[in-house]
């Protein structure tokens, strides 16, 4: 009963005085920061379709593609491999140093966002909105999403997919601190404002259900598409190796991320447990005293 009036009491806490414009702040600030893993299937899911269409030529097959589709594996790859690898990149310097890089200089909250970096920020959420709008009409419209099951029916262990949604973590905090979050402030409240822990359950869970739904397996054929390809010796692109670098520089941050916290989780123990002995022969000096 103790337990369940503190949880009630937490979520209470969690979601007080949240006015509808915070609501509205909220859900906008969680689609938009989707567009990061998002993009990450959509590579996932052009790697696919790339593999089909040198499949095709290989074994000299020809075949109509949508126009849309077309488009989409000609520019919207090259595009979002280049926007995702910054944001990549970013965030794995984050983890590894503990710098934040940001598109805003360092201010206290409710200052007005720099204009220069603002318009920065804007310009790469409109090209990430347009890049995976088009690419998911392509990819809709071409079938791709038809099949449930995994790319060659290859699946990477459970403790992989696990270590690699915590670096899918990251990557989409960076993400969402660098671009989504000045955009939303200006755009919403007119100023930066505080992160609350309501968002970041809400962007967390939304998250979670996304990598639940179709990501945790779609987002392997970054890997498997350039494994397989090679046992088929057929040419690996660029394009490939750079979603195969994507797909196991996530896998590092998310390792170095959970090594992180096992350091802090000893050191606070260390600490903990030094204190303790050291107060105890503290009482046992004071008792022979």
């Amino acid at each position: 009963m103790v337990c369940m009036n503190s949880l009630q009491k937490k979520t209470k806490d969690l979601f007080n005085g949240i006015t509808a414009k915070e609501i509205f702040y909220i859900f906008t600030f969680t689609i938009l920061t989707l567009l990061l893993p998002l993009s990450f299937m959509l590579l996932a899911k052009f790697s696919d379709a790339q593999y089909y269409l040198q499949t095709l030529t290989w074994y000299h097959s020809p075949q109509h593609f949508p126009y849309v589709l077309t488009l989409a594996l000609h520019i919207n790859p090259l595009i979002l491999y280049v926007l995702v690898s910054i944001i990549s990149v970013a965030s794995f310097i984050h983890v590894l140093t503990g710098k934040i890089v940001t598109l805003s200089d360092p201010s206290p909250p409710s200052s007005t966002v720099v204009q220069p970096r603002l318009y920065t920020a804007w310009v790469l959420l409109c090209t990430f909105q347009v890049c995976v709008g088009l690419g998911i009409e392509g990819s809709i419209e071409a079938g791709l999403y038809d099949s449930d099951e995994s790319s060659f029916g290859v699946e990477r262990s459970f403790l992989s997919r696990v270590i690699f949604l915590v670096g899918l973590h990251q990557t989409t905090q960076a993400w969402a601190r660098m671009v989504v979050r000045p955009v939303v402030d200006d755009t919403v409240f007119g100023v930066e404002r505080e992160v609350r822990l309501v968002e970041r359950v809400v962007v967390a869970a939304s998250l979670g259900g996304l990598w639940w739904w179709r990501l945790r397996e779609d987002v392997e054929s970054l890997v498997v598409m350039v494994e397989a390809k090679k046992e088929q010796l057929m040419d690996v692109r660029v394009s490939d190796f750079v979603g195969w670098w994507l797909y196991y520089l996530t896998l590092t941050i998310g390792m170095v991320k959970i090594v992180r916290v096992l350091i802090g989780m000893a050191t606070v123990f260390l600490c903990r447990t030094s204190a303790t002995i050291s107060k105890v022969e503290h009482c046992e000096i004071d008792d022979k005293v």
